[in-house]
């Protein structure tokens, strides 16, 4: 074979880089395991045949998915057509897929492989005779795990599994890598979520669940823009770290010289633009807690938030409902969805109850009673000391009651003192216009009628509740917040939803490391 001065060009760069393969790969040539060494020696070969093992671009290929729709316009040549004493044969589309080699047998002068894309898998029949010499010497190049365009004819073979028939190959890119071992593949969850292109690659429902998640937040943007709302942009370095109950990410901005927090919540911001006129308005974006790690918590998450002018904490229940019903929706998934061994309904409308009624339902207590509350707390191992009642009846809630709440449910009217950013129900200032949304005892959406009167909002910044530490609690004074709303911002409800939880409810994830990309890990040793 002639070999092209851009292919004499390629051996001998990639020449170059074999020969410090080595350092790249942390081995030197001896050190590669037989499976290693194979790999490059098939890489080697594919450069004498002058083919680039990177590949370049490859337009025109369909997705699997779209390819196997094409089944319907598979059809049977007439037998008059066919030679004398031969069966019909099947006539197809000409197609051209690409993907990662999944699956790969050989059988004499033909191969099967298992193509697969993020749409599907599909069975690819390589005959030497079809693909021609050359084809047959790149066919015997491959391993698992090389990306490969094919070009052929969509069939059904004997047995009748739909698969195409190659007419050329193009190596689009060579896998120097072993992939995991077929059957146990990635077992381990903290590998899966540390090497998450390998989990992708190799996971049975892995790609699945993250299509469905970007179908979740579509949905979520579509409703909400169908709603009238705006999608903004807010800062995520701020000055104050405010609007939610957490301990921030401290960094620091050199030309200024000065402190900045990585945003704990997108509330603040959004508010001064409802001072601005902008009615309805919201963002989806990242968070930051420096706090602890579990199934249910991450460093850095997805919320959305979302406010609306002359609207209260019941105009966002409504709202929170029609979002959620919508989003199951979208991602083609029934309203009855599986969580472990339990079902879920999300038929709505949800159920809504008083969080006092549930408090004196599920404790026997009065919630009314400090002296009640304070027993209560002692008697179930809680540190009473002298913590306001309110905070009591709060953590009895959270760790007593909520783990109850099969849900959906909307938990409404909290108690005013721990909710400073909240109007007061009239008529009653004890209790805050407040929602919780809860399914299976996690914590999905908190909403408010939100607090507009700034000098109640200033004093209650400067409150700090009894027994409640400062990082723990919300009484930061953002000051430019309380001059914007001293400007005027109008009667408005407000919302957040956590996202990675509402994924791992509608996807039977039971880690939010399953529903996020890249969670955070210690570096590897």
């Amino acid at each position: 074979m002639v070999h092209s001065a851009k292919a004499t060009l390629l051996i001998s760069t990639r020449s170059l880089a074999l020969s410090v393969s080595g350092q790249a790969s942390g081995k030197s040539e001896n050190e590669l395991t037989p499976l290693e060494a194979a790999r490059r020696e098939k890489l080697r070969r594919l450069e004498e045949l002058g083919i680039d093992p990177w590949g370049q671009r490859f337009d025109g290929h369909q997705g699997i998915a779209a390819i196997r729709d094409r089944e319907g316009e598979i059809e049977t040549i007439p037998a008059g057509d066919c030679a004398v004493g031969q069966p019909p044969e099947l006539r197809g589309p000409r197609v051209r897929a690409a993907g990662r080699i999944m699956l790969l047998r050989r059988a004499g002068k033909i191969m099967f492989l298992d193509l697969r894309d993020w749409s599907g898998k599909i069975q690819i029949l390589i005959g030497k005779a079809q693909v021609g010499e050359t084809g047959w010497q790149v066919a015997q190049c491959l391993d698992l795990g090389d990306l490969l365009g094919v070009d052929g004819e969509l069939k059904r073979t004997k047995t009748g599994e739909l698969t195409i028939f190659a007419q050329h190959l193009t190596v689009l890119t060579k896998s120097l890598e072993t992939p995991p071992e077929k059957w146990h593949g990635l077992t381990d969850p903290e590998l899966r979520n540390r090497m998450r292109y390998l989990d992708l690659a190799y996971t049975d429902g892995v790609m699945q669940r993250f299509l469905q998640r970007t179908k979740i937040v579509q949905s979520i943007r579509q409703t909400l823009g169908e709603e009238g709302f705006v999608e903004v942009e807010g800062p995520t370095l701020h000055t104050v770290a405010g609007g939610a109950a957490a301990r921030p990410f401290v960094t620091h901005h050199n030309a200024l010289d000065m402190d900045l927090f990585l945003r704990i919540a997108l509330e603040l911001h959004l508010k001064r633009l409802l001072v601005g006129g902008m009615e309805k308005v919201y963002e989806l974006g990242r968070v930051y807690r420096n706090e602890g790690i579990s199934p249910r918590h991450n460093p850095e998450f997805t919320m959305l938030e979302a406010y609306q002018a002359y609207g209260d904490y019941q105009t966002m229940m409504d709202l929170t409902e029609r979002l959620i019903v919508r989003a199951i929706q979208a991602a083609g998934r029934p309203l009855q969805l599986p969580w472990g061994e339990a079902v879920i309904d999300f038929t709505p409308p949800f159920a809504r109850r008083r969080y006092d009624d549930l408090l004196r339902e599920h404790m026997g207590v009065d919630p009314g009673d400090p002296a009640g509350l304070k027993e209560a707390a002692a008697a179930r191992g809680l540190e009473t000391g002298i913590k306001h009642p309110d905070v009591l009846k709060n953590e009895l809630f959270e760790e007593f009651v909520q783990p109850r709440l099969v849900g959906p449910i909307f938990v409404m009217d909290y108690p005013a003192s721990i909710c400073p950013l909240t109007k007061r129900k009239p008529g009653s200032p004890e209790i805050a216009e407040r929602f919780e949304l809860f399914v299976q005892g996690m914590e999905l959406a908190n909403a408010y009628t939100e607090l507009n009167d700034p000098d109640l909002q200033e004093r209650l910044f400067g409150l700090q509740l009894e027994g409640l530490p400062e990082e723990e609690s919300m009484a930061r004074m953002d000051r430019d917040f309380l001059r914007a709303l001293r400007y005027g911002m109008p009667p408005a409800g407000g919302l957040g939803i956590g996202i990675d939880r509402l994924v791992m409810l509608l996807t039977n994830c039971q880690s939010i490391r399953e529903v996020i990309l890249f969670p955070l890990y210690r570096p590897e040793a």
